[in-house]
């Protein structure tokens, strides 16, 4: 089963969706990517979210980043969005992610860090499976061996 279902806006957001996925198969944690943008395919969007059994989402987006917010008005679910640098070393896509309206939050990781977006999706996860946060622990060690 896919705890983490990362959803891209476009193809060209692949690279972060691999470097995600890269960490959260080194964990153990089951995970799908997906490409649904929430301006040109917001049917497919609303599919996708709806019959997810994800646990929590790593939404990528860049310019206008309203995929991250899209998703967190259809589930009450974690969603955790990695601004992509489009434009304006991407402050913009930042902005459009953290400033979410109260009652739909949406956590964000640094312009193109998918990797962080992975591992808190695994912190999250690890509350509730001790295997997961073992394997988290024994990441984040090689991470600072290297």
């Amino acid at each position: 089963m896919a705890e983490v279902a990362i959803i891209v806006g476009s193809e060209s957001d692949m690279k972060h969706a691999e470097n995600a996925a890269e960490v959260l198969k080194r964990i153990g944690i089951g995970h799908s990517v997906d490409v649904a943008s929430a301006h040109r395919d917001p049917e497919r969007l609303e599919r996708l979210v709806a019959n997810s059994e994800a646990k929590v989402f790593i939404a990528v987006a860049g310019l206008s980043a309203a995929l991250p917010g899209a998703i967190a008005a259809r589930t009450a679910r974690p969603v955790i969005g990695v601004p992509v640098d489009v434009k304006l070393e991407g402050l913009d896509a930042f902005l459009s992610m953290a400033q979410m309206p109260a009652g739909v939050p949406v956590a964000v990781v640094g312009v193109g860090n998918a990797k962080n977006a992975a591992i808190l999706a695994a912190e999250i996860l690890s509350l509730a499976d001790g295997a997961y946060a073992r394997k988290l622990a024994e990441y984040r060690n090689s991470l600072r061996k290297s």
